[in-house]
Protein backbone atom coordinates (compact mmCIF):
# COMPACT_ATOMS: atom_id res chain seq x y z
CA UNK A 1 0.00 0.00 0.00
CA UNK A 2 1.31 3.15 -0.46
CA UNK A 3 0.26 6.89 1.14
CA UNK A 4 0.39 10.37 -0.30
CA UNK A 5 0.23 13.07 2.16
CA UNK A 6 -0.68 16.57 1.99
CA UNK A 7 0.53 19.25 4.86
CA UNK A 8 -0.24 23.06 4.56
CA UNK A 9 2.14 25.12 6.10
CA UNK A 10 1.51 29.08 6.94
CA UNK A 11 5.03 31.25 8.51
CA UNK A 12 6.86 27.14 10.12
CA UNK A 13 10.35 28.05 9.28
CA UNK A 14 10.70 27.28 12.80
CA UNK A 15 8.87 23.92 12.28
CA UNK A 16 9.01 22.27 8.97
CA UNK A 17 12.08 21.33 8.85
CA UNK A 18 11.99 19.10 11.61
CA UNK A 19 8.30 17.35 10.26
CA UNK A 20 10.36 16.96 6.95
CA UNK A 21 13.30 15.68 8.65
CA UNK A 22 11.09 13.07 10.12
CA UNK A 23 9.35 12.19 6.75
CA UNK A 24 12.25 11.33 4.78
CA UNK A 25 13.37 9.00 7.80
CA UNK A 26 10.50 6.65 7.46
CA UNK A 27 10.72 2.93 7.19
CA UNK A 28 8.11 3.57 4.46
CA UNK A 29 8.81 6.61 2.67
CA UNK A 30 5.81 8.43 1.42
CA UNK A 31 5.13 7.85 -2.37
CA UNK A 32 4.48 11.74 -2.66
CA UNK A 33 4.28 14.30 -0.14
CA UNK A 34 2.65 18.03 -1.38
CA UNK A 35 3.66 21.06 1.06
CA UNK A 36 1.04 23.87 0.48
CA UNK A 37 2.62 27.35 1.11
CA UNK A 38 -0.28 28.99 2.78
CA UNK A 39 0.68 33.00 2.58
CA UNK A 40 4.20 32.82 4.08
CA UNK A 41 6.06 35.27 4.61
CA UNK A 42 9.08 33.57 6.20
CA UNK A 43 11.33 31.40 5.13
CA UNK A 44 8.86 28.25 4.72
CA UNK A 45 9.25 27.74 1.34
CA UNK A 46 13.05 28.00 0.75
CA UNK A 47 12.92 25.33 3.58
CA UNK A 48 11.16 22.68 1.99
CA UNK A 49 12.92 23.86 -1.75
CA UNK A 50 15.93 22.63 -0.07
CA UNK A 51 14.35 19.13 0.62
CA UNK A 52 12.73 18.38 -2.93
CA UNK A 53 16.17 18.41 -4.43
CA UNK A 54 17.07 15.56 -3.16
CA UNK A 55 13.50 14.25 -2.12
CA UNK A 56 11.69 14.42 -6.06
CA UNK A 57 8.50 12.83 -4.06
CA UNK A 58 8.65 15.63 -2.04
CA UNK A 59 6.47 18.74 -3.68
CA UNK A 60 5.76 22.40 -3.10
CA UNK A 61 2.22 24.71 -3.86
CA UNK A 62 1.74 28.22 -3.54
CA UNK A 63 -1.82 29.44 -1.87
CA UNK A 64 -2.15 32.85 -1.50
CA UNK A 65 -5.12 33.39 1.36
CA UNK A 66 -5.96 35.86 4.12
CA UNK A 67 -3.42 36.08 6.96
CA UNK A 68 -6.06 35.78 9.41
CA UNK A 69 -6.38 32.00 11.49
CA UNK A 70 -9.45 30.27 11.04
CA UNK A 71 -9.63 27.15 12.21
CA UNK A 72 -10.79 24.54 10.30
CA UNK A 73 -11.58 26.42 7.00
CA UNK A 74 -8.50 27.89 5.85
CA UNK A 75 -6.24 24.63 7.03
CA UNK A 76 -8.62 22.71 4.74
CA UNK A 77 -8.66 24.89 1.81
CA UNK A 78 -5.09 24.89 2.15
CA UNK A 79 -5.22 21.08 1.96
CA UNK A 80 -7.79 20.84 -0.75
CA UNK A 81 -5.58 23.41 -3.00
CA UNK A 82 -2.47 20.54 -2.53
CA UNK A 83 -5.18 17.61 -2.91
CA UNK A 84 -5.74 19.11 -6.35
CA UNK A 85 -2.89 18.37 -7.64
CA UNK A 86 -2.44 14.99 -7.19
CA UNK A 87 -3.86 11.74 -8.97
CA UNK A 88 -5.40 8.73 -7.73
CA UNK A 89 -2.60 6.37 -7.55
CA UNK A 90 -2.18 5.83 -4.08
CA UNK A 91 -4.32 3.59 -1.17
CA UNK A 92 -4.39 6.15 2.23
CA UNK A 93 -4.36 9.72 1.83
CA UNK A 94 -2.72 11.80 4.97
CA UNK A 95 -3.56 15.21 6.43
CA UNK A 96 -0.77 16.44 8.45
CA UNK A 97 0.48 19.41 10.09
CA UNK A 98 3.93 21.14 9.46
CA UNK A 99 5.09 21.39 13.06
CA UNK A 100 5.09 17.58 13.98
CA UNK A 101 8.04 15.01 14.46
CA UNK A 102 6.51 11.35 12.97
CA UNK A 103 8.33 8.57 14.66
CA UNK A 104 10.37 6.58 12.14
CA UNK A 105 7.98 3.70 11.92
CA UNK A 106 4.52 5.99 12.02
CA UNK A 107 3.50 5.53 8.25
CA UNK A 108 4.68 1.43 8.49
CA UNK A 109 2.96 0.66 11.16
CA UNK A 110 -0.12 2.80 10.00
CA UNK A 111 0.42 1.02 6.56
CA UNK A 112 0.24 -2.65 8.78
CA UNK A 113 -3.21 -1.52 10.12
CA UNK A 114 -5.06 -1.24 7.28
CA UNK A 115 -4.04 -4.37 5.57
CA UNK A 116 -4.77 -6.12 8.80
CA UNK A 117 -8.49 -5.55 7.86
CA UNK A 118 -10.03 -4.11 5.32
CA UNK A 119 -13.45 -2.15 6.98
CA UNK A 120 -10.62 -0.24 9.00
CA UNK A 121 -11.26 3.64 7.49
CA UNK A 122 -9.29 5.86 9.32
CA UNK A 123 -6.01 5.53 11.13
CA UNK A 124 -3.84 7.26 13.50
CA UNK A 125 -1.17 7.74 16.52
CA UNK A 126 -1.38 10.57 19.32
CA UNK A 127 -0.30 13.93 20.14
CA UNK A 128 2.50 14.54 22.36
CA UNK A 129 3.55 18.16 23.61
CA UNK A 130 6.75 19.16 25.53
CA UNK A 131 5.94 20.54 28.92
CA UNK A 132 9.07 20.78 31.59
CA UNK A 133 11.31 19.20 29.37
CA UNK A 134 9.05 15.90 29.25
CA UNK A 135 6.68 14.69 26.46
CA UNK A 136 3.28 14.32 27.69
CA UNK A 137 -0.26 13.46 26.05
CA UNK A 138 -1.67 16.41 24.72
CA UNK A 139 -4.84 15.13 26.15
CA UNK A 140 -7.83 17.37 24.59
CA UNK A 141 -9.58 14.55 23.11
CA UNK A 142 -11.25 10.86 23.57
CA UNK A 143 -8.87 8.28 23.09
CA UNK A 144 -10.78 6.88 20.38
CA UNK A 145 -10.46 9.83 18.50
CA UNK A 146 -7.89 10.74 15.80
CA UNK A 147 -6.51 13.96 16.20
CA UNK A 148 -6.42 16.72 12.94
CA UNK A 149 -2.79 17.61 12.62
CA UNK A 150 -2.47 13.55 11.77
CA UNK A 151 -5.10 11.85 9.52
CA UNK A 152 -4.65 8.82 7.20
CA UNK A 153 -7.88 7.38 5.56
CA UNK A 154 -8.20 4.70 3.38
CA UNK A 155 -8.82 5.95 -0.30
CA UNK A 156 -12.41 4.53 -0.38
CA UNK A 157 -13.30 6.17 3.00
CA UNK A 158 -11.97 8.93 1.70
CA UNK A 159 -14.10 9.40 -1.22
CA UNK A 160 -17.30 7.74 0.43
CA UNK A 161 -17.15 10.66 3.52
CA UNK A 162 -16.87 13.49 0.44
CA UNK A 163 -13.15 14.06 1.57
CA UNK A 164 -12.43 16.73 4.15
CA UNK A 165 -15.17 20.00 4.38
CA UNK A 166 -13.48 23.23 4.76
CA UNK A 167 -14.89 24.24 8.34
CA UNK A 168 -14.26 23.73 11.54
CA UNK A 169 -15.46 20.49 13.03
CA UNK A 170 -14.05 18.89 10.02
CA UNK A 171 -11.87 16.62 11.95
CA UNK A 172 -15.00 15.66 13.68
CA UNK A 173 -17.60 15.09 10.97
CA UNK A 174 -15.06 13.00 9.09
CA UNK A 175 -15.17 10.33 11.82
CA UNK A 176 -19.08 10.26 12.59
CA UNK A 177 -19.33 10.05 8.55
CA UNK A 178 -16.42 6.84 8.92
CA UNK A 179 -19.23 5.31 11.84
CA UNK A 180 -22.04 6.38 9.80
CA UNK A 181 -20.63 4.33 6.80
CA UNK A 182 -19.66 1.53 9.10
CA UNK A 183 -16.15 1.80 8.56
CA UNK A 184 -13.64 1.40 11.49
CA UNK A 185 -11.67 4.11 12.91
CA UNK A 186 -8.33 2.78 14.82
CA UNK A 187 -5.73 4.74 17.30
CA UNK A 188 -2.59 3.30 18.02
CA UNK A 189 -0.98 4.48 21.52
CA UNK A 190 2.43 2.80 20.44
CA UNK A 191 2.73 6.02 17.89
CA UNK A 192 3.68 9.17 19.89
CA UNK A 193 3.91 12.15 17.60
CA UNK A 194 5.74 15.00 19.05
CA UNK A 195 3.05 18.30 18.45
CA UNK A 196 5.60 21.37 18.25
CA UNK A 197 3.23 23.91 18.81
CA UNK A 198 0.16 23.17 21.36
CA UNK A 199 -3.27 22.75 19.69
CA UNK A 200 -4.85 26.69 19.83
CA UNK A 201 -1.68 28.57 20.34
CA UNK A 202 -2.86 30.56 17.01
CA UNK A 203 -6.47 31.04 18.04
CA UNK A 204 -7.70 34.38 17.86
CA UNK A 205 -10.81 36.61 19.05
CA UNK A 206 -12.63 35.88 15.85
CA UNK A 207 -12.62 32.44 15.96
CA UNK A 208 -13.47 32.16 19.67
CA UNK A 209 -17.35 31.25 18.79
CA UNK A 210 -16.33 28.50 16.08
CA UNK A 211 -16.03 25.66 18.40
CA UNK A 212 -19.92 26.26 19.22
CA UNK A 213 -21.03 26.80 15.71
CA UNK A 214 -19.17 23.59 14.85
CA UNK A 215 -21.11 21.63 16.98
CA UNK A 216 -24.27 23.14 15.76
CA UNK A 217 -23.22 22.18 12.43
CA UNK A 218 -22.66 18.81 13.58
CA UNK A 219 -26.05 18.18 14.06
CA UNK A 220 -25.34 18.00 17.94
CA UNK A 221 -28.55 19.90 19.21
CA UNK A 222 -27.89 21.94 22.62
CA UNK A 223 -27.83 19.50 25.49
CA UNK A 224 -24.74 17.74 23.41
CA UNK A 225 -23.29 20.81 22.31
CA UNK A 226 -23.50 21.96 26.18
CA UNK A 227 -22.19 18.52 27.62
CA UNK A 228 -19.44 18.83 25.08
CA UNK A 229 -18.52 22.84 25.34
CA UNK A 230 -17.81 21.56 29.43
CA UNK A 231 -16.04 18.99 28.77
CA UNK A 232 -13.60 20.68 26.05
CA UNK A 233 -13.54 24.17 28.49
CA UNK A 234 -12.00 22.08 31.13
CA UNK A 235 -9.61 20.00 29.36
CA UNK A 236 -8.40 23.56 27.85
CA UNK A 237 -7.93 24.44 31.60
CA UNK A 238 -10.09 27.79 30.89
CA UNK A 239 -13.81 27.13 32.07
CA UNK A 240 -15.05 30.38 30.13
CA UNK A 241 -14.26 29.07 26.95
CA UNK A 242 -17.57 27.16 28.07
CA UNK A 243 -19.53 30.71 27.42
CA UNK A 244 -18.15 31.61 24.30
CA UNK A 245 -18.97 28.07 22.63
CA UNK A 246 -22.50 28.19 23.38
CA UNK A 247 -23.01 32.03 22.64
CA UNK A 248 -21.07 30.25 18.56
CA UNK A 249 -23.73 27.45 18.60
CA UNK A 250 -26.79 29.41 19.55
CA UNK A 251 -25.30 32.33 16.90
CA UNK A 252 -24.97 29.41 14.21
CA UNK A 253 -28.40 28.60 15.14
CA UNK A 254 -29.63 31.77 14.65
CA UNK A 255 -28.05 32.56 11.45
CA UNK A 256 -29.37 29.04 10.50
CA UNK A 257 -25.32 28.01 8.96
CA UNK A 258 -25.00 25.31 7.05
CA UNK A 259 -25.17 22.06 8.08
CA UNK A 260 -21.89 19.67 7.88
CA UNK A 261 -24.09 16.17 8.05
CA UNK A 262 -27.46 15.56 6.31
CA UNK A 263 -30.78 15.03 8.74
CA UNK A 264 -30.36 12.01 7.73
CA UNK A 265 -26.70 11.64 9.02
CA UNK A 266 -27.59 14.10 12.40
CA UNK A 267 -30.13 11.54 13.33
CA UNK A 268 -27.13 9.28 13.61
CA UNK A 269 -25.08 11.64 15.05
CA UNK A 270 -27.08 12.29 18.19
CA UNK A 271 -27.50 8.84 18.56
CA UNK A 272 -24.26 7.99 18.54
CA UNK A 273 -23.25 10.80 20.81
CA UNK A 274 -25.83 10.03 23.50
CA UNK A 275 -25.07 6.24 23.55
CA UNK A 276 -21.27 7.03 24.13
CA UNK A 277 -22.05 9.91 27.08
CA UNK A 278 -24.98 6.88 28.91
CA UNK A 279 -21.95 4.13 28.16
CA UNK A 280 -19.64 6.85 30.40
CA UNK A 281 -22.04 7.46 32.45
CA UNK A 282 -22.59 3.34 33.09
CA UNK A 283 -18.79 3.09 33.78
CA UNK A 284 -18.65 6.00 36.71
Amino acid sequence: MNYYIVIPAHNEEKFIGLTLESLVNQTVLPKKAVIVNDNSTDKTAEIVQSYITNHPWISLVEKKSDAIHLPGSKVIQAFQAGLATLDEEYDIMVKGDSDLIFPSNYFETIINHFKSDTKIGMAGGFAYIEKNGEWILENLTDKDHIRGAFKAYRKETFKQIGGLQPAMGWDTVDELLCKFYDWKIVTDESLKVKHLKPTGANYNQASRYKQGEAFYTLGYGFFITAVASLKLAMRKGKPLLFIDYIKGFWKAKAENKTMLVTSEQAKFVKAYRWKKMISKLTKM
